[in-house]
């Protein structure tokens, strides 16, 4: 039996066809689009508090040399706050003990109701780090250092008398630890006082040591 070539053909297109009509349509899909959908919960984090360290006490003592009077012990507690590494502000207050006992050798009575009598003192000062540095001790310890210039002002009480005082003068900071550190402070009082029958402005240097504690 003959079967013709056309009928062959177009037999093999009727099937084709139907073979392409009853596949399903495959739909591609975006390159980039995310295969595996993550489910994850989020959670607050608490991040850790560090104490800051800005905030200074300390004691200091030292001596206190009054125009006329001479030197005499000196000691003071002080508070303050670091602003920056390189500025930052104090307060103090301190006493010491005057003695009149030279001008009672020539002056019946002396200058003074007592032969000795208490100045104190307390002010507000700001100061700036100039020369930051290290102190090493031995050949595997070294310990931060920074020279500072300061200044401010206050008051006076001496003999009864309360007067505005201005301070200025420069010190050493020596850090021993991170919350621990000495100083060495060298200041001039300036401020003016009847006591010898004028008033006349005086110079009263000041040469302390202290230790601090920062928190």
């Amino acid at each position: 039996m003959h079967i013709p070539k056309t009928f062959v053909l177009a037999l093999s297109a009727a099937v084709l066809a139907i073979v392409s009509t009853a596949a399903p349509a495959q739909t591609q899909k975006p390159a980039n689009e995310q295969v595996i959908v993550p489910e994850v919960e989020r959670r607050e984090v608490k991040l850790p508090r560090f104490p800051s360290k800005d905030f200074e006490i300390g004691v200091f003592a030292g001596t206190y040399a009054t125009q006329n009077f001479g030197a005499s012990a000196i000691a003071g507690l002080k508070a303050g706050y670091h602003i920056s590494e390189d500025v930052f502000v104090e307060a103090r207050y301190a006493a010491t003990r005057v003695t009149d006992e030279s001008f009672r050798q020539v002056l019946p009575g002396g200058i003074f109701p007592n032969e000795k009598e208490t100045l104190s003192y307390y002010n507000v000062s700001a100061g700036v780090n100039v020369l930051p540095g290290e102190v090493f001790i031995g050949s595997r310890r070294a310990k931060a250092t920074a020279v500072y210039l300061i200044a401010g002002v206050g008051s006076t009480k001496f003999n009864d008398q309360r007067r505005q005082t201005v301070n200025f003068g420069l010190g050493m900071r020596l850090l021993l630890a991170d919350r621990w550190a000495l100083q060495v402070d060298m200041r001039d009082h300036v401020f003016s006082i009847d006591l010898l029958g004028k008033r006349e402005t005086t110079q009263n240097l000041e040469l302390t040591g202290g230790l601090s504690y920062y928190f």
